[in-house]
């Protein structure tokens, strides 16, 4: 049974994702637009990895051939590329052919809605309602003529996605101040899609920015530092000011300053939190997801700014946002959403705002990170994905459900259960325990005042969780 997780549909090439598979879930989305636009489309773009294009290609074929208007993208596109277009086209739904982080022997195919975010969760119900029903009988296809002579015919229109993305950007980042102060950028895309999108906008070296779909010395395109360490490297033995990493499908960012040292994605959620509303004078409700940094929390206090907390996955967000004003909604994986963009997470906009940030400020990017620490004390980060079977998942729910009264040598003060089994402790750290819902493996994330308190709670959930 073909499943969508908490980012849309993600499997193993030629194991799970296969031209059959892809098939059945190409039909359930026709079905669903059909039922509910009286003039379905869809907007249709594709990363870097293996056999991505031609994923997208059928894809294409069979959405034309049962009645939709279809614009495929004519290259390469990030997520945020393909959810602009899906708004400015008033497409009924945006589909990305990518599996984000993930590596390279995963494929996947993300929902876009018409507002220029993911899917809500009605929508892919409404995907997963077709597809139960696809499922239940033989895999017929529709009579489909070749992508050629549907591009003839007008029911594919090709489209290059640099051009809208290029203006909206424009309309929003100050570009010319940000290359006025000179700044040295060193890129990694991670041989993902964002690798022709940067140097767009201002001059930057880059690494790992060809075509690779096996990701190289990368491993898999996370924008976290255990992947990041030849950007890493490179940092220390060049001259620059700040590294801009974005994953495969460029919606999630990570940095680093110019020491070296990795930023991760809840200093960058602070940062651009206080520049929006400090900076900017920019308003609204502020959303985080349940792992989260308890930084936010404080900042929101300090100012009275509502704060709404979510399970994970930013589909959450991207709903709150088209129901309220939201300043700003993200979570720990490194993606996150203003008020100044479309509903969608984009690392290269969000990299872009940072560095107007920056010059703004006067500020290197170490120190902005400083003055975090001189302003809310230090918060320390770590996560550790642990791969199980889905016995050993089980398991570790089940003992994360008698809700322990200590991990480790730390008493549990409360446990939240908005997503997994979040536990905190007297001096305000935590410790959060959860399912992935698109890989075979339990996620451990802690914050404490200290990187050694952070490592040891991970280390003891752990050890308690596998026994």
């Amino acid at each position: 049974m073909i499943v969508f997780g908490t980012d849309g549909w993600r499997g193993v090439i030629a194991r799970d994702y296969t031209f059959e598979n892809l098939a059945r879930v190409a039909l359930a989305v026709a079905s669903y637009a059909r039922k509910t636009s009286a003039a379905p489309s869809a907007v249709i773009g594709y990363d870097t990895r293996f056999l991505s294009r031609q994923f997208a290609e059928e894809t294409a074929r069979i959405l034309a051939s049962r009645g939709l208007a279809v614009w495929l993208s004519d290259r390469v596109a990030t997520t945020p590329q393909v959810s602009l277009v899906t708004k400015l086209r008033k497409a009924t739904i945006g589909i990305v052919i990518t599996a984000s982080h993930n590596p390279p022997e995963y494929n996947g195919f993300k929902l876009k809605g018409n507002y220029g975010g993911p899917a809500t969760v009605e929508i892919v119900a409404g995907v997963e309602r077709e597809l139960r029903r696809i499922e239940a009988r033989p895999l017929r296809l529709p009579r489909m003529p070749s992508l050629q002579a549907l591009i003839a015919d007008g029911a594919v229109r090709m489209f290059d996605p640099r051009v809208p993305y290029r203006r909206a950007v424009e309309a929003k980042i100050d570009l010319d101040r940000i290359r006025r102060a000179g700044l040295r950028v060193l890129f990694d895309p991670m041989y993902g899609a964002g690798m022709s999108i940067l140097p767009e906008f201002l001059p930057a070296d880059a690494i790992h920015s060809e075509p690779n779909p096996g990701f190289g010395e990368v491993g898999h395109p996370e924008p976290i530092a255990e992947c990041l360490q030849p950007a890493i490297a490179r940092m220390r033995s060049g001259n620059y000011d700040i590294c801009i990493a974005t994953d495969g499908d460029a919606d999630r960012l990570g940095l680093l300053d110019a020491e070296g040292n990795f930023v991760d994605s809840h200093r960058i959620f602070m940062l651009l939190l206080e520049y929006l509303y400090e900076d900017k004078r920019r308003r609204g409700v502020v959303v985080k997801t349940v792992s989260l940094t308890s930084m936010v929390d404080a900042f929101c206090r300090q100012y009275g700014i509502e704060l709404i907390e979510t399970p994970v996955g930013f589909k959450h967000t991207a709903k709150l946002m088209l129901q309220r004003r939201v300043l700003i909604g993200g979570e720990e994986s490194g993606g996150l959403g203003t008020i100044l963009h479309i509903p969608e997470r984009d690392g290269i906009f969000n990299a872009l705002l940072i560095l107007e940030m920056m010059v703004a400020r006067s500020r290197s990017l170490g120190e902005l990170v400083a003055e975090l620490d001189a302003r809310f004390g230090p918060h320390r980060y770590r996560r550790r994905d642990v791969h199980v079977t889905e016995q050993q998942k089980q398991r570790i729910l089940r003992v994360c459900a008698k809700m322990p009264k200590e991990i480790g040598d730390y008493r549990v003060e409360r446990v939240v259960t908005t997503d997994g089994y979040k536990f905190f402790f007297a001096d305000g750290s935590w410790l959060l325990v959860r399912a992935s819902g698109t890989e075979p493996l339990v996620r451990f994330y802690a914050e404490a005042p200290s990187q050694q308190q952070a490592d040891e709670l991970v280390e003891a959930g752990i050890a308690l969780a596998l026994g």
